[in-house]
């Protein structure tokens, strides 16, 4: 016979926290959101730590190159998606270690012969209004031009015009050369009243961009998540099929961590995974896995030697695993059981094996909750997809702006390797959909503003550090009722204006 829990099955919308004592330290400039990312024995520090709980889904639509370096500005880690070639990753991975804080790789380019409406149509999809004008019409090609908002009137001139007719050609620029620092770049914009600076080699080719607006930004971001060579850190996604091939790529292109991306983590392929990297690599390269719901998955890969363990099957917004085949938890109830089982790890071992909470994260209040749950940090798909940095363009349906948001288990994605139960070698059926989620703007001001909620909460419940929270936090369960009179009820509102993220 089954064996049948006894409690529900719950998730992060049927608890609420109540408020504890707040005393004068308890303001949200006093919190402390700093989390350890691997595991670490008691009275040591962890290898890397991160500033903010959040770490971005190994998602197509989500992470890449762009968006790490966005979050680890931040404070955060991005785990590079690898639904994609070795090379491919290993490429996105060495872009976000030798990218070089102000320097900005082109994102926006075109060639003499394009035309004003396809100026405006990268415009509409990238949000950059300065675009490179390269012999190639990419971002390494021979800068010949650029173009940028003063240089057309949609107006006045035919979308049929080429390029060539109305950039600002590389005669009147005013460049620098390759070995320009960033502070000799800025006194360039300074002097001369620039809004951007391209940074040109000895060919001619165009190598970064300096911008004006971005001066300013790169004093504001203390909490720079940096390695010991002052390099933004990157973490890499691997499956369990390909790894002897994968990891060694993603080490030499200097990964920081890695993780393995599984809808499932109970399972022998992961522990052979973790094996081949200890033996080959011993403790110094570091790797995450799971996905596990419960007390027994979690010992199975803390014993396999994982550096951190994720929680959560079938949570995530665009996940179908609870539908396709009627397995998973509710990310609550999963998250509560697996924190406990860390803590008895802990205690007994010595050893301390970091949480991390992945999907089921709807409105901003339930990353709090998930932290006071046990969670040492979060795994974030939605949310991150909705910003500038993802992948995806951004689209206009209907007069509304979104963006494009995928399952690593759907068609799309074609991620067979990420559903491996042993050798299969394609997607039998799909555990994930292909959908529009709306378009939020930069990720800076979104975890700026998210992150401000779970101080506040925190201090609400009278704790400044994620540990402490941990330990006093008191949660209710809440009846469908409840949850009805929390929000607003029997008014009529003025606008449809949502407060929710």
């Amino acid at each position: 016979m089954a064996y049948y829990y006894s409690e529900h099955s719950r998730t992060f919308s049927e608890y609420l926290l109540v408020p504890g004592y707040t005393s004068e330290e308890c303001v949200p400039a006093n919190v402390s959101l700093k989390t350890p990312l691997v595991k670490f024995k008691k009275g040591e520090e962890p290898r890397i730590s991160l500033n903010i709980p959040m770490v971005s889904a190994i998602m197509q639509s989500v992470s890449n190159d762009t968006l790490a370096i966005a979050l680890a500005k931040e404070g955060g880690i991005s785990f590079i998606y690898g639904s994609q070639t070795v090379e491919d990753q290993a490429a996105m991975v060495a872009k976000v270690k030798n990218y070089k804080a102000g320097f900005v790789v082109s994102a926006s380019n075109l060639k003499p012969d394009n035309t004003l409406g396809d100026v405006i149509d990268l415009v509409d999809e990238k949000g950059f209004s300065t675009i490179a004008i390269t012999d190639n019409g990419e971002s390494n090609g021979k800068l010949l031009g650029v173009v940028t908002s003063r240089d057309y009137r949609i107006s006045r001139m035919s979308t049929d015009l080429l390029v060539k007719e109305f950039m600002t050609p590389i005669e009147k620029l005013i460049t620098a050369p390759k070995d320009t620092t960033l502070k000799g770049a800025n006194d360039i914009i300074w002097e001369h009243k620039l809004n951007s600076l391209p940074i040109i080699d000895e060919d001619g080719k165009l190598m970064y961009f300096v911008f004006r607006k971005d001066y300013s930004s790169h004093k504001n971001n203390p909490q720079e998540l940096l390695d010991v060579n002052k390099r933004f850190m990157v973490g890499a996604g691997i499956n369990t099929l390909d790894y002897d091939k994968r990891v060694p790529a993603l080490v030499e292109a200097g990964a920081d961590i890695l993780c393995i991306d599984s809808s499932e983590g109970f399972s022998c392929w992961q522990k052979k995974t973790i094996d081949f990297i200890r033996e080959k690599y011993g403790d110094s390269v570091m790797v995450g896995a799971g996905n596990v719901v419960d007390r027994e998955g979690f010992l199975f890969l803390a014993e396999a030697g994982a550096d951190f363990v994720k929680v959560g099957i079938g949570g995530g917004s665009i996940c179908i695993t609870r539908e396709t085949k009627g397995i998973g938890r509710g990310q609550a109830t999963a998250l509560i059981e697996v924190s406990k089982a860390r803590n008895e790890y802990y205690e007994k071992t010595g050893i301390y094996i970091p949480v991390c909470s992945d999907g089921g994260i709807v409105h901003d209040y339930h990353m709090t909750l998930a932290l006071a749950m046990g969670a040492d940090f979060m795994m974030l798909g939605r949310y991150f997809a909705r910003f500038d940095e993802s992948p995806t363009p951004k689209l206009n349906i209907n007069g509304t702006y979104v963006k494009e948001y995928w399952g690593e288990g759907s068609n799309r994605a074609r991620n067979w390797q990420r559903y491996d139960i042993g050798g299969k070698s394609k997607l039998s059926f799909e555990e994930g959909v292909d959908s529009y989620v709306t378009y939020a703007g930069t990720l800076r001001d979104n975890v700026e503003k998210s992150l401000y909620k779970v101080k506040s909460t925190m201090c609400n419940c009278g704790v400044i550090t994620i540990p402490d929270l941990q330990k006093n936090a008191k949660m209710t369960v809440v009846s469908s009722t409840s949850i009805v009179e929390g929000g607003y009820h029997d008014v009529t509102l003025k606008s449809n204006n949502s407060h929710n993220n």
